[in-house]
């Protein structure tokens, strides 16, 4: 049965979110809905909120009394999910599983491995970033299969999965896992900067045309609770369509919101001290969550100049029990805007960490300026990265964007977004290029939501029901395969060039090679060759070319052990598909003659190396 709905789905670093549209529907323009996700909020209190906060609480035998976290599809849940998640964590983080999809892409740990929560003490159970991530990708699907859209359970329905852009293969592929763990039948994997864009082309309507154009460049700057992340994004054009193509990514940085409401917890601890009164590690937890909220409804309300704070005291000698202070306007000038989002030249890039000896554990950014992560990404990463030739350039060759599309919860602030305008325009006045205007600012109406949100019309844009900004593939990619022909002593037999991948085969799309069948050696280590021509044109799915010269040249090798139970260096007969994914990977599967057995090589096409 095709799929009723097509769901976006945001697994955030801090929250994640659900968006869906009804695919059948007959209208051109049908509405895309942000899900209400259903999570305890308290004990015995179950509420629905449009973000489900990615914390898991692993709770202790007298953290809740019986019965209190029972969820209506589970009475007795061994985990706490979301928001009390969230709550009960700052009391006791030891037993708090956060930034998961962090750990997911941290290649310094075994991210399949029960590491988290990190450095728990030993009676307090641990889950794997994969198995992290899959138990909010589990709590979305439960949700779902008990509302009101049941009778469509969503491991059926056509569900985009978004990544950050900065996300290597191998974190991909665990995404991927904790879908399949979740239960997911099959995601289409999206890279969070696209869906940012298409979730502004869809607040746009038809207005997007006056606003982009060929020639174009956008960055996408992603302030999210916990990462910061940059992408470039080119706008051109192929046969009379509009192209993006994704330039340029920068660092999974961690550094973002909650960053900035500890660093307002920490000045109102030293004020609070500076008067007498002393902040432990359980107040201090209390004032961070606290100074969230403050610091929300400071940036929402201009005209607010001051925030109360209430703080549960310690000890007899406090009044009621409490300490009372106040977050002020100038405290986020003062802490934010001008230490996380200072006035810095182009060429003041953030500092690196200098004490020999590090505690383990996630990869923190060490200087909290995000200004001058910024300032790296588009001088350092930007001049080291293969597709940004072209791209425009100032003066000193620094990435000189032609608009801004923010994302992310922190970039919701006004003020934060006018600061981060105001240092670009000032390195674009060093550079001698036109500075960014009103109508250069691509601001979304829900940044909260918008990558849940744009995953969707992407799944509706795939079905021609919305604009489809194409990025096909810019090469013809082969596979080599080895003649058979007698061996001769001193020469290897001769490698013919089979086209598995068309110039301008879009993205998401696939292909089987038709009528033919080759040997695949498995059992034991082999080497697969990959080719590529930026000439090459006119080749087609399954041609086979026996004499190719210099137009296409040879890609890395790629050697790999594909296994078979009880076969060792046997050949196999198996047909070839493939498919270019929306993340920029050419997978080639091997399918033997019966389709039991489906073997999978993949080549990472947009940095032009094999993995």
């Amino acid at each position: 049965m095709a799929a009723k709905y097509i769901v976006g789905i945001d697994l955030g670093t801090t929250n994640s979110a659900l968006a869906r549209c009804d695919s059948t529907s007959v209208e051109e323009n049908s509405p895309i809905e942000v899900c209400g996700i259903p999570q305890l909020v308290n004990p015995n209190e179950v509420a629905e909120r449009t973000l489900l906060p990615s914390f898991l609480y692993i709770p202790g035998e007298f953290d809740f009394p019986k019965g209190s976290i029972a969820l209506p599809w589970e009475p007795e849940p061994k985990l706490v999910i979301g928001e009390l998640a969230r709550k009960r964590g700052a009391e006791s983080p030891n037993r708090l599983v956060a930034s998961a999809k962090s750990w997911l892409s941290h290649s310094g740990v075994n991210r399949t491995a029960p590491i988290l929560p990190w450095q728990a003490p030993d009676e307090v159970p641990k889950l794997s970033p994969v198995e992290a991530s899959s138990q909010f990708l589990q709590h979305l699907r439960t949700v779902w299969d008990t509302g009101d859209a049941a009778e469509h359970v969503l491991a059926e329905q056509d569900v985009l999965l978004t990544v950050p852009a900065s996300f290597d293969e191998e974190a991909r592929e665990l995404t991927r896992r904790a879908a399949e763990q979740a239960g997911f039948q099959h995601v289409t994997l999206l890279e969070e900067p696209q869906a940012a864009f298409y979730a502004w082309l869809e607040s746009q309507g038809d207005a997007w045309r006056s606003r982009i154009r060929v020639g174009d460049l956008v960055l996408v700057c992603d302030v999210g609770g916990g990462t910061t992340d940059f992408s470039l994004i080119t706008v051109s054009e192929e046969n009379g369509e509009l192209v993006l193509r994704r330039v340029a990514v920068g660092d999974h940085i961690l550094l973002g919101g909650d960053n900035m409401d500890l660093a307002l917890a920490r000045v109102l601890q030293q004020r609070l001290e500076a008067s007498g009164n002393r902040v432990d590690t359980w107040q201090l937890h209390g004032l961070w969550h606290q100074c969230r909220v403050a610091k929300e409804k400071l940036f929402v309300s201009p005209k607010t100049q001051t925030c109360p704070i209430t703080l549960l005291g310690k000890g007899t000698k406090l009044i009621g029990g409490t300490i009372k202070t106040e977050l002020a306007r100038e405290d986020l000038d003062q802490v934010l805007v001008k230490g996380f989002f200072p006035n810095v030249a182009s060429g003041e890039l953030p500092g690196r960490r200098r004490v020999g000896f590090q505690e383990l554990g996630l990869p923190y950014a060490a200087d909290p300026a995000i200004t001058k992560h910024l300032a790296r990404f588009l001088s350092e990463q930007v001049r080291n990265s293969p597709e940004a030739a072209g791209i425009r350039r100032g003066r000193s060759g620094l990435a000189c964007p032609t608009h801004v599309l923010f994302n992310g919860g922190v970039m919701k602030a006004a003020v934060l977004r006018d600061r981060v305008v105001e240092v670009l325009n000032s390195w674009l006045r060093e550079e001698g290029v036109d500075e960014l205007g009103p109508q250069q600012i691509l601001e979304g109406p829900d940044l909260e939501h918008a990558v849940a949100r744009g995953a969707t019309y992407y799944g509706k844009a795939r079905r021609g029901r919305g604009v489809r900004i194409r990025s096909g593939a810019s090469r013809t990619y082969y596979i080599g395969i080895e003649s058979a022909m007698p061996a001769v002593p001193g020469m290897e037999a001769p490698l013919k060039a089979l086209c598995v991948v068309p110039f301008g085969m879009e993205e998401g799309t696939e292909a089987t090679i038709p009528d033919r069948e080759f040997g695949l050696v498995v059992g034991e280590p082999a080497e697969f060759r990959f080719l590529n021509s930026s000439v090459r044109k006119q080749d087609k799915v399954g041609s086979l070319l026996e004499d190719w010269g210099d137009d296409i040249e040879e890609l890395s090798p790629l050697e790999v052990t594909l296994t078979l139970d009880g076969q060792q260096g046997t050949v196999v007969p198996v047909r070839l598909e493939t498919r270019v994914t929306e993340i920029g990977t050419l997978e080639v599967w091997c399918v033997s003659r019966d389709g039991k057995q489906r073997w999978k090589l993949e080549l990472n096409i947009r940095e032009k190396t094999g993995r």
